[in-house]
């Protein structure tokens, strides 16, 4: 018999399935009618969707909150940017923000991975605000003003390239990267590993019985997380042509941390969805008032109180019920 957690992440994947879909119909709407702000603006709730991807793996699967995930999507988008700068290769600017995000990572993750709590939140935090007021006074990165001039470059996919000025073409070369990201996270997750760390998330002091080490399973995680996040990062120069030191501010983890509570704690998909409704309500209320952090941030109490479980709370359970009514082969 499929154990519930089987079924949730089967729940999950179609609905990850009905999220591209309803990605790719829009995405020939806005063609059709010559769109250009509303293709840009999915494409950024895409990667900020790739952001809150790596909360989730650590909120929702170890029980760490981390304030300071802003630090790797920082350090990929300017990273990207650095080598797009330089040499105008996707390739070069992917294949250098994964190694680095990898190392960075790694040091990082033995740096928090000794606390607990409250104190990991606070190590995270601070973590990201040292690199931000870092980025902020160095002159070479561009300091307050950060990098402008991040050339468009034409993605090269062997049979077909994509330009990343063309609205619907980036659109969709983003969400195949976001979705390809979300199917790797989910697959390591699904596996002994993923049931571990939600094992050590639940009673920490039984796994080293279980014959593993909770610190090489975190520290993997949170390099996981980082990779993740530094990756999504990489796609923003490539969007909007520049960077800004506020891509490692506290502004960016806590949207990030509202994303993932929004959409679903432990879900990944919920991630994803989290984003686009966070994105859209952020340009729709911003349109009629400058004060639109306020509605958001009603909206997360709101996600808390009646919400404990997000959106995914209310969807999932009736997608798995839809599952588990279909006629055996």
């Amino acid at each position: 018999m499929v154990d519930a957690l089987t079924r949730s992440m089967r729940a999950s994947h179609v609905l990850a399935a009905v999220l591209v879909a309803a990605a790719l119909i829009c995405a020939g709407i806005g063609v059709a009618v010559g769109d250009t702000f509303y293709l840009r603006l999915a494409t950024e709730a895409l990667i900020f969707g790739g952001l809150a991807l790596s909360v989730d793996i650590l909120l929702g699967y170890t029980g760490l909150l981390s304030l300071g995930q802003a630090l790797y999507f920082g350090l990929g988008a300017y990273l990207s940017a650095l080598v797009l700068m330089a040499v105008p290769s996707f390739w070069a600017a992917f294949g250098a923000t994964a190694v680095a995000a990898t190392v960075a990572g790694l040091i990082g993750g033995f740096i928090v991975n000794r606390v607990r709590g409250v104190y990991f939140a606070l190590i995270t935090f601070g973590m990201a605000q040292v690199a931000a007021k870092v980025v902020y006074n160095t002159r070479a990165l561009g300091a307050s003003d950060g990098l402008i001039g991040v050339p468009v470059i034409e993605i090269n996919l062997g049979i077909v390239s994509v330009s990343s000025a063309s609205p619907a073409g980036f659109f969709i070369f983003v969400l195949a990267l976001i979705v390809i990201l979300y199917a790797l996270s989910a697959y390591l997750l699904d596996t002994p590993f993923g049931r571990l760390l939600i094992a050590s998330r639940a009673n920490e002091a039984r796994i080293p019985f279980l014959g593993y080490r909770t610190m090489t399973m975190r520290l993997t995680a949170y390099v996981l997380a980082a990779v993740i996040a530094a990756l999504s990062g990489a796609l923003y120069p490539m969007l909007r042509g520049f960077v800004s030191p506020e891509l490692f501010f506290f502004a960016t983890s806590g949207n990030a941390v509202i994303t993932v509570v929004t959409g679903g704690v432990g879900t990944l998909v919920g991630a994803l969805y989290g984003s686009v409704l966070l994105t859209v309500l952020k340009s729709v209320i911003g349109s009629y008032t400058e004060h639109h952090l306020i509605v958001i941030g009603l909206m997360f109490m709101g996600a808390v109180i009646f919400l404990p479980k997000g959106m995914m709370g209310i969807v999932r359970p009736a997608v798995e019920r839809m599952l588990g009514r279909r006629p055996k082969p």
